[in-house]
Formats: C-alpha cells, sequence, structure tokens
C-alpha cells in the first residue's frame, strides 16, 4: 500500500492498494474508491469487541475493503478541517488515541478499547474515561482537529495540555487529570476545572484546534430555541 495525502485542511488521504490488499475503516468513513475495491462489513473482531466498542461510543462495525481483479484505490477523508496524519505502528509500539481521532488502517492494526485509570476524572475532564489504543502492526491514519504538534517526551518529562487539546500520545506515555489549584483560577480564570498531564518516554501529538473549543466559540451564536 502507498498513500498520499491531500486537501490543505481539509484533507484526504488516497490509498493505491495492490490486488489482495485490504484497507480496514469505521462505518461512514469512506469517500470515493475504484469499482474493484470489495467492501466486507464486519464486527472488527466478533460481537465482544463490537459492544466494546459501542460502549466507547463509537461504531459497533467496521468496513474492510479489498482490491479485486487488480490494483484499487480507495480515499478517506476527515470529518472536521484539520490534518490527517499517517501513523506507523509496531509490536510494542501502540499509540493511544482520542476515539474519533482513527480513520483508517492496514487490517494488521487492531484497535481495542483503552480505560483511563481515574475514571472520576476521565468522565468529568474533557479528554474522556475512554480512548483508543492501536496495536499490532501496519499503517494507521488519524485525523486531528487543527494541526497538529508534536514533542518527543524523555523519562519522566511532563507535559500540561488544556482540555480536549490531546490528540494521541505512545502506550509508553502515561496520562493524569489533575485539578487546577487556587480558587481564583478556578473562579475567574476562564479556564476548564482539569488539565491533561501526560509523562513520557514517548511521543504526544497535540492539536491546536479541538472540536469541543470550536463549539463553545459558536454558542454564543446560535439561535436559542428557548425563547421560541
Amino acid at each position: 500500500m502507498t498513500y498520499e495525502i491531500k486537501g490543505g485542511n481539509l484533507p484526504a488521504v488516497i490509498c493505491q492498494v495492490n490486488e489482495g490488499e485490504t484497507m480496514v475503516t469505521e462505518s461512514g468513513g469512506l469517500a470515493w474508491m475504484t469499482p474493484n475495491m470489495k467492501m466486507e462489513t464486519t464486527t472488527g473482531g466478533g460481537i465482544g469487541k463490537a459492544f466494546a466498542r459501542a460502549f466507547a461510543n463509537e461504531h459497533m462495525f467496521q468496513c474492510r475493503y479489498t482490491a479485486e481483479g487488480g490494483p484499487g484505490m480507495i480515499a478517506f477523508t476527515s470529518s472536521f478541517p484539520g490534518e490527517i496524519r499517517p501513523v506507523e505502528i509496531k509490536p510494542g509500539q501502540g499509540v493511544i488515541v482520542q476515539k474519533s481521532a482513527y480513520l483508517a488502517s492496514e487490517p494488521g492494526v487492531e484497535m481495542t478499547t483503552f480505560f483511563q485509570k481515574k475514571v472520576g476524572a476521565g468522565f468529568f475532564s474533557g479528554e474522556g474515561f475512554i480512548m483508543t489504543k492501536l496495536s499490532g502492526e501496519g499503517m494507521a491514519f488519524l485525523e486531528v482537529n487543527g494541526s497538529v504538534v508534536e514533542y518527543e517526551l524523555a523519562e519522566g518529562q511532563e507535559m500540561v495540555l488544556a482540555t480536549g487539546f490531546l490528540a494521541a500520545m505512545s502506550e509508553t506515555c502515561t496520562m493524569d487529570i489533575v485539578t487546577i489549584k487556587g480558587v481564583k483560577n478556578v473562579l475567574f480564570g476562564g479556564e476548564s476545572l482539569f488539565n491533561t498531564v501526560v509523562k513520557g518516554p514517548g511521543k504526544v501529538m497535540i492539536q491546536t484546534m479541538p472540536i469541543v473549543r470550536v463549539a463553545e466559540a459558536l454558542m454564543p451564536y446560535l439561535p436559542d430555541k428557548s425563547s421560541n
């Protein structure tokens, strides 16, 4: 499989696959393809994994597209202005991503549900108690809101992120949710009550325009239905 990413801030990843090669995406991820790409809808590893994805607020089913009778082409597009970032998954070098970040992958990449250790903080922080872990071997494509900023953290090095800015991190990183200290900071700081602390070693991928921030910015301009 070879690929190219086009489209600037409204990107698409166009994958060229050989006969017999397969690409996997969640339901609704397809943009366009050649007619020899055969589609198969699967549970992605059994009904148990399908229900686990549903519990994580993801699609229960996955779609597999395989080139038949010769080489094929298939394209996937981002659902929000930003970047599509290729990530090579290797054994022992998995990646933890936000649920909405997974776009498509080669079939050797396995998706599993990743639970944060601090349940309460995960529910209220905005980063999500439930994330997705990509492991196995193959190329995966992530969709990131806005632009991508990456940092390689050394052992024990930390990075503090505001709510919603974490897109992905190496499986070797650890993540904690901390509350903002100080009454004045909480009452008048204008920020979330929580920050996300990612500790190395490993890579952290930050998105510059979280969709939750865009929604908050648009709220004052939306019609007030309660006044009707």
